[in-house]
C-alpha cells in the first residue's frame, strides 16, 4: 500500500519544478506588464463598489435613501445579487442599513461616491471635447471611470483647461 501512494505522489509531481526552481528574475518589460495587470484586477475589484456607492449616493439625493429594490432595478441586477454586493460594502465599512430602512453611506462611502461622481464627469467632459457623441461618452465613461490612472485624469484636466482658455 505505501510503495502505491508513493508511485501516486511520484506520477503527481512528475515534470513539475519546484516553484521558483530554474526560472530567472522577470525582465523589466514583465515586471511593467505584471504592474500592468495587477492594477486592472484592482480596478475591477473596485468597480463593483463603486458603482454601488455612486448609485446609492444618487438614490440618497433623489429619495431620501436608497432601498435593495431600486439599487437592484437601476443597476439592472436582482435582488440577491445586490444583496451580496451590499454585504461587501458593509464589510468594507461603505454603507450601513437598518431593517426596515434604506441603505446608507458612511462618511468613507460618500467620499468614493463623491470621487467617482467627479471622475465620471472629467472622462466625459473630455471624450465630448474630443468629439464623441454625448450617448456615447456617457456609455464609455461608464467603464473608463475605473480604470483610469490618475496620471491620465490629470492630463485630461490640463487638455480641457488649455481648450478652456483658447474659448
Amino acid at each position: 500500500m505505501r510503495a502505491e501512494k508513493e508511485r501516486a505522489d511520484d506520477a503527481d509531481t512528475r515534470g513539475a519544478r519546484p516553484k521558483g526552481a530554474g526560472e530567472a528574475a522577470p525582465t523589466p518589460a514583465e515586471a511593467d506588464e505584471v504592474r500592468r495587470f495587477s492594477r486592472a484586477r484592482t480596478a475591477r475589484s473596485a468597480e463593483i463598489l463603486e458603482d454601488y456607492t455612486e448609485l446609492i449616493a444618487d438614490l440618497i439625493a433623489e429619495h431620501g435613501e436608497a432601498r435593495v429594490t431600486d439599487i437592484a432595478r437601476r443597476l439592472g441586477v436582482t435582488h440577491p445579487t445586490a444583496t451580496k454586493a451590499l454585504a461587501r460594502l458593509k464589510r468594507e465599512g461603505l454603507v450601513t442599513s437598518r431593517p426596515y430602512r434604506g441603505v446608507f453611506l458612511t462618511e468613507e462611502g460618500a467620499k468614493m461616491a463623491e470621487r467617482v461622481r467627479t471622475r465620471h464627469r472629467l472622462v466625459v467632459d473630455f471624450l465630448l471635447a474630443v468629439g464623441v457623441p454625448e450617448d456615447a461618452a456617457e456609455t464609455d465613461a461608464e467603464g473608463m471611470e475605473h480604470y483610469v490612472s490618475e496620471k491620465t485624469l490629470g492630463a485630461f484636466r490640463r487638455f480641457l483647461k488649455s481648450r478652456a482658455g483658447e474659448a
